[in-house]
């Protein structure tokens, strides 16, 4: 018999055996064998080392597969369940859990996805193997628990689950922060080795982005709905007027569909607020809503605000910037103040409307839109249309539904529900109990004219509801901010005047009373008659007044 043992280095602990009976080996066949020593040593070696890259590749190959898998998963419970899945799979393990560390309550969570049944299990931070790992951040294999006295029997009692063995390690978060502990149990064919722990190493790193990201994107949604809620609280219709009952009916029917709405009426009357309640109430709600007023950019910028410009277009246009056009795709665009647009800009918008594409200044790529066109205006756009002041093509591309909204003086029988509305909002916001208003005080405020409609009562409920003494609203209150009717008569609109003429006499008037009301402050009077400070100011030019 020949025994020849193979290269200890490359095969430890294998020979070569060669046996036989009838005649002894002669030396040049005990170097015959070990020459065959030496290659087969060579080919085991190399056998064995392409098996084991194989092996390697295979777990690569899942690794990237268990990626993929990850990335789809669009909420927490389905991406743990994912992980879950596929690490037993992976390493040949009966269950995987992955407990996610709640650091204000000092403990960790397993969820019934990861194999835990009966609802969520809270162990305290510190307990078991899981809390040896968490709190020195290395991993731990252990192939029998009963020998290692760190393991926690009371998980598996409390569980009902049985754990023979397991590997345990860190879950950190891409910036090295630790979020967990990703624990493998139980072995289902041999020991769990060195090998398995760097597997699940690997895996680990992947799960802990996944993790990450899907919990950020998670706040995210819960953001972004608690953000369209409050906008569709605030696109509230007040009032339960014949009109207003008349609008919800009209708002229930449109609100689904995707045609251009025409919203008319005065300053203040709340056509945002209707244009709101209109995206809102729709399926584009939880897409982007983008006012524009279009009477507060110069002509020379429509262009690039609304449909934006590439870097280099122009002197200041250091960086490429969306328009609104591509800031609002999906969801709803108000085109407010429509009928202040320039003739230039009409024509641009028109183009946009037909072929729904737009170009950024400067630039030579179509880009697509999707967006609902809401368009909002206190001018009658009809008669501009005739004026030849407005394209007839456009009036009649925004007027597929046109909307009428009345002033606040024709609904009197809403005033105090909005006022009670307001005041209640902004008594929360002030931090104080909800204000009364006494018996008179309701009498001067349904009596008022309301020239700034409801944006004019909105204003006043938020002065009152900070600067109102309480605990009731007196009429004292409302004698510095609301004109008397003998106020108006003041006004002293001189007989024989043509209408518009007499209109304009008005308003130049009812402007000045405000302006003194407000001590000479032009913003100040500008809220006081439910104005945005530019729309005053825009007014007053109109009515030769001087700023």
């Amino acid at each position: 018999m020949l025994i020849c043992p193979l290269d200890s280095k490359l095969l430890p602990n294998r020979v070569l055996v060669a046996a036989r009976t009838r005649r002894p080996f002669q030396r040049a066949e005990l170097e015959l064998l070990a020459s065959l020593s030496s290659t087969l040593t060579a080919v085991l070696f190399h056998g064995h080392a392409a098996e084991r890259a194989g092996r390697r590749i295979e777990k690569l190959e899942a690794l990237l597969e268990v990626s993929r898998q990850l990335a789809l998963a669009r909420d927490t419970q389905t991406l743990l369940e994912r992980i879950a899945t596929e690490s037993t799979r992976l390493l040949d393990c009966d269950r995987a859990s992955i407990f996610l560390w709640d650091r204000g309550n000092r403990q960790v969570v397993a969820r019934p996805a990861l194999g835990v049944p009966g609802g969520e299990l809270r162990l305290p931070e510190d307990l078991g193997i899981v809390g040896v790992v968490l709190q020195s951040g290395q991993p731990a294999i252990v192939n029998d628990v009963r020998t290692d006295p760190r393991f926690g029997a009371a998980v598996d009692k409390q569980s009902g689950y049985q754990t023979r063995s397991l590997i345990a390690l860190p879950l950190n978060d891409p910036s090295g922060q630790r979020i967990g502990v990703f624990e493998v149990l139980n072995k289902n064919h041999g020991q769990f080795t060195e090998e398995d722990r760097a597997t699940l190493d690997l895996l680990a790193a992947h799960a802990a982005v996944a993790v990450e990201n899907t919990i950020e994107r998670e706040s995210l949604i819960r953001t972004h709905a608690q953000f369209t809620s409050e906008a569709s609280t605030r696109a509230q219709i007040i009032g339960a007027s014949r009109a207003i009952e008349e609008l919800r009916s009209t708002l229930t029917r449109i609100a689904a569909t995707d045609l251009p709405v025409l919203i008319l009426g005065e300053s203040g009357t709340g056509k945002e607020v209707v244009a709101r309640a209109i995206h809102y109430g729709g399926l584009r709600r939880d897409r982007p809503f983008i006012p524009v007023n279009c009477a507060a950019i110069a002509e020379t910028l429509l262009e690039s605000e609304l449909f934006g410009h590439e870097k280099g277009a122009f002197t200041d246009a250091r960086e490429t910037r969306q328009g609104k056009f591509e800031l609002a795709s999906g969801g709803t665009l108000l085109l407010d103040e429509i009928g202040d647009m320039s003739a230039g800009g009409q024509a641009k918008l028109l183009r946009v409307l037909e072929e729904k594409v737009i170009y950024r200044v400067g630039g030579s790529q179509p880009i697509h839109t999707d967006v609902r066109i809401i368009a909002a205006t206190n001018r009658n756009l009809a008669d501009a249309v005739q004026a030849g002041k407005f394209r007839q093509d456009l009036f009649f591309r925004l007027t597929v539904v046109t909307i009428n909204l009345p002033p606040l003086r024709e609904r009197r029988e809403d005033i105090m529900s909005l006022a009670e509305h307001f005041l209640e909002q902004f008594c929360r916001d002030a931090r104080r109990p909800k204000l009364k208003i006494s018996a008179e005080a309701r009498k001067r405020l349904e009596a008022h004219e309301w020239p700034g409609n409801v944006r004019e009562l909105r204003n006043l409920m938020e002065r009152l509801a900070f600067l109102s003494p309480g605990p009731a609203i007196q009429p004292e209150d409302l004698a510095f901010i609301l004109m008397t009717p003998s106020d108006s008569d003041r006004s002293g609109v001189p007989p024989g005047l043509a209408l518009t003429e007499a209109t304009d006499h008005f308003q130049r008037e009812y402007i000045h009373a405000a302006i003194d009301r407000a001590r000479g402050n032009q913003a100040e009077a500008a809220r006081l008659l439910g104005l945005h400070r530019s729309n005053l100011y825009r007014k007053m030019r109109q009515l030769g007044m001087e700023s």
